[in-house]
């Protein structure tokens, strides 16, 4: 059974860079067809979808956040890592990590794809 479990700083102030790391048991980061991504909920709103690596690495943001995003990986530790630039107070939310195996013409972009998906960690952004 695939687990996610995400960790990184509660509180980031603003301007500042947001970061968090994602570490999965039970299956590899690099197993063929699993993508990994980053999903947030803000406060009253739904899930967004802020982008996903792939098990060969390759990637992709959605394009409103793709200019402050970046998501990397260390597969000796089998964890992924998000990090977002210059953040405001609109950035505060429930950050999850998910994974899912690629079938078919599955929208990556979208949340309900993902059938593995981390406890979610609140991130507040204030000074």
């Amino acid at each position: 059974q695939v687990q996610l479990q995400e960790s990184g700083p509660g509180l980031v102030k603003p301007s500042q860079t947001l970061s968090l790391t994602c570490t999965v048991s039970g299956g590899s980061i690099t197993t063929n067809y699993y993508y990994w991504s980053w999903i947030r909920q803000p406060p009253g709103k739904g899930l967004e979808w802020i982008g996903y690596m792939s098990y060969s690495g390759s990637t992709y943001y959605t394009p409103s956040l793709q200019s402050r995003t970046s998501i990397s990986r260390d597969t000796s530790k089998n964890q992924f890592t998000l990090q977002l630039s210059s953040v405001t107070p609109e950035d505060t939310a429930v950050y999850y990590c998910a994974g899912t195996k690629l079938r078919g013409a599955a929208a990556l972009t979208s949340p309900s794809a993902y059938g593995f998906w981390g406890q979610g960690t609140q991130v507040t952004v204030a000074s």
